[in-house]
């Protein structure tokens, strides 16, 4: 039974990406006959065969591109890391201390109001053209995305279970390492999953503002000089990139929480 199931998924899965890989040929077949044939203007759209060269030449060739974005993905992940720690231990801060929450929340709350791409002028400003001010920007995204999940996730747990458990008579770190993280956890990490892509999509913005390295300044680069093949093969690359995260961190959510 077991056999026919997996050989069924197997045969649904290939389905879907004969489908999924007809399709995008066909659109990319398209597009490039569009653009050979002057119905549509590449030099503002670019075309396939010429993206895929830009590729080869930056990618294959070249490692420019595996540089670029290397220096994407240290401000990423430092970004995320650093807002998600802070946001963590300020959550249970928050959680065990409502008073405190109270009392800053005015303060969270007129930081949170204020566009962070608009402030990106000014963290460049303070921690330079470096990946210091693109982390700057990541993390003050990452932070208020995190700091709400999860506050949420540990103000949502069932209070009949945390009664019951003090009932029993477990100690505080008991109860938070056994029922009150495990009943966070999800509503965390949808935050933890959000707060990846801002990081990611704060850096990339910081990048283009103003950066010396990363694939958003070579984006705004590629863009500047009429680029177009190699705009859409930079986008390409960061679709596949928040792909790949979103990816990564749903793996490691059912990883986490198998037990449910």
């Amino acid at each position: 039974m077991t056999n026919e199931s997996n050989r069924a998924d197997g045969a649904s899965l290939l389905i879907r990406i004969t489908q999924h890989g007809t399709l995008l040929a066909v659109l990319l077949g398209l597009w490039e006959y569009a653009a050979r044939s002057g119905w549509v203007d590449a030099t503002f759209v670019g075309q396939p065969s010429g993206i895929a060269q830009f590729l080869w030449s930056n990618v294959v060739v070249s490692p420019k591109l595996w540089i670029e974005l290397g220096w994407t993905l240290l401000g990423t992940l430092a970004s995320f890391v650093l807002g998600s720690v802070a946001a963590l231990l300020t959550g249970l801060l928050f959680v065990t201390m409502p008073r405190l929450e109270r009392f800053v929340d005015p303060y969270l709350s007129a930081i949170n109001a204020m566009p962070r791409i608009a402030l990106a002028p000014l963290f460049i400003l303070w921690f330079g053209l470096g990946v210091s001010s693109k982390i700057a920007i990541g993390f003050s995204l990452v932070f208020f995305i995190v700091l709400s999940s999860t506050v949420a996730g540990m103000r949502g747990l069932n209070q009949d279970h945390l009664t019951l458990t003090r009932t029993l008579g477990a100690k505080p770190s008991q109860m938070f390492l056994f029922v009150t993280l495990p009943g966070a956890v999800p509503v965390i990490f949808s935050g933890l999953r959000l707060g990846l892509i801002y990081a990611m999509l704060g850096v990339v913005g910081g990048e283009i503002i103003a950066a010396e390295h990363g694939l958003g300044q070579t984006l705004a680069y590629l863009g500047s000089t009429f680029n177009m093949n190699g705009v859409m093969g930079v986008l390409l690359i960061l679709s596949l990139l928040g792909m790949g995260v979103i990816w990564s961190m749903t793996a490691i959510e059912k990883r986490l929480l198998h037990w449910q």
